[in-house]
């Protein structure tokens, strides 16, 4: 597992008792960077609408869905979570053959809720050649940037971490909203991230991280990438370099060994209420410490399993604690067995940064990986995350992301020498 190519970068950044003691976060209020990008106004716009089906997906991805206003600031809350609501990640797509849209390339316009057109779309041009696809593609293509400054402003050295997750959480969303637009999708991370960069003219303040399919081959026609590149609008308002995270950056652009996921997942959801569950998720704050039970457990773990079709498919390793479930042992769960019997709900909490949440939940979940390719290893716990919460919020259960944890404490807890990813809690 030492070989993991971005396995310096994570030993790097782990937390523990003592440094987040020894290094307290101070933030400067007056060079917070701004959480959303706007292209120039002389730009074309299409509004979202509901009346296409392809402009409801893209409302789901990362859509604002509440406002929260507090003195002197505001609070956006989007249909994706975002460590610190920092929201360090944009969505571009490609629209060909699709209802709503004329042929193009679109940045997610976020504040505006609508599609800024970049570029139309010549029939024989497209970034399909970027993908790495052989032929044209009638549909979606999506492509997740990291305007990383975002949460580095905040997390220092550790927030490209939580950029990837955040991807992941956003990836998370298209598959979410792919069930409700009925349409196969497929995560591809083994793609030309350096020309994407330079294509849409970005500088070292963003960079591309993956992409999303939502398309079907258009008649096996070739395609060539426009001749035009894009003008870069600035993503942040303030900027300050960061050398670690733009090494990792680089560190993991290359792909190795890949595997290929092809199979899709199966969900049986209540189409109504599956939007209504996108629409309304939430982090939650606090648990009651009410149980939940053996039932919706399963019901949870169920989806979480279900496969992501991707061209490079990492292992991950799923632990739960199990704090108050009607019906199961206290302890430790992995892979559909106890292997620790006790009450570690006390542990789980200092785990997790001694945040009451990772105690007071019903369930306190760690996820590992002990896989190679960094980038794609930890987008994808950011997509099993967002499982959880959409299934957490379907059965009426909450959840909350929880990226900063004792890295080695919690690996020593469960037994394992993989990377800890991430941390979720679920609970009522």
């Amino acid at each position: 597992m030492n070989n993991c190519s971005g396995r310096e970068y994570h030993e790097a950044t782990k937390h523990s008792w003592i440094s987040v003691r020894q290094n307290p976060n101070r933030l400067d209020w007056e060079r917070q960077p701004a959480s959303m990008k706007f292209y120039p106004s002389e730009l074309p716009r299409i509004e979202l609408s509901k009346e296409f089906p392809a402009h409801t997906l893209i409302y789901h991805i990362g859509g604002v869905t509440a406002k929260k206003s507090y003195p002197g600031t505001e609070y956006y809350l989007r249909t994706n979570p975002s460590a610190g609501a920092l929201y360090p990640n944009e969505i571009y797509f490609q629209a060909r053959g699709v209802e709503g849209f004329d042929d193009g390339i679109y940045h997610f316009e976020v504040g505006s809720s609508s599609a800024v057109l970049l570029l139309p779309l010549e029939e024989k041009t497209g970034l399909e050649p970027l993908l790495k696809l052989s032929s044209r593609m009638k549909g979606l293509l999506f492509f997740v940037s990291s305007p990383w400054y975002r949460s580095a402003w905040k997390y220092k050295n550790r927030a490209y971490r939580y950029t990837l997750l955040d991807a992941g959480h956003l990836l998370g969303t298209i598959e979410a909203g792919s069930c409700l637009y009925e349409h196969a999708y497929r995560i591809a991370y083994d793609i030309d991230l350096e020309g994407l960069n330079r294509f849409f003219g970005f500088g070292p303040e963003e960079f591309f991280l993956s992409a999303a399919i939502v398309a079907v081959p258009d008649r096996g026609e070739e395609v060539s990438l426009p001749l035009s590149t894009l003008v870069q609008s600035d993503p942040t308002g303030l900027f300050e370099p960061n050398p670690v995270i733009e090494r990792a950056h680089r560190d993991t652009l290359r792909l190795k060994g890949c595997q290929k996921a092809a199979r899709f997942p199966h969900f049986t959801f209540h189409k109504e209420a599956w939007e209504e569950t996108i629409l309304r998720r939430r982090s939650i704050r606090e648990f009651a410490k009410r149980p939940i039970t053996k039932a919706q457990f399963e019901a949870i773990m169920e989806i979480v399993d279900q496969p992501i079709p991707s061209d490079c498919d990492e292992p991950l390793q799923i632990y739960a604690v199990i704090n108050r479930v009607e019906g199961m042992p206290l302890g430790v769960w992995h892979r559909g067995e106890m292997v620790k019997i006790g009450d570690f709900c006390k542990e789980a909490g200092y785990l997790c940064l001694e945040q009451r949440l990772g105690s007071e939940s019903a369930v306190t979940f760690f996820i590992l990986s002990d896989g190679y390719n960094y980038r794609a290893l930890y987008q994808k716990a950011g997509i099993v995350g967002h499982r959880l919460y959409l299934a957490s919020g379907y059965l009426g259960i909450g959840c909350s992301g929880i990226g900063a944890y004792y890295d080695d404490d919690v690996a020593a807890f469960l037994q394992s020498d993989a990377m800890v990813l991430y941390a979720l809690a679920i609970g009522r």
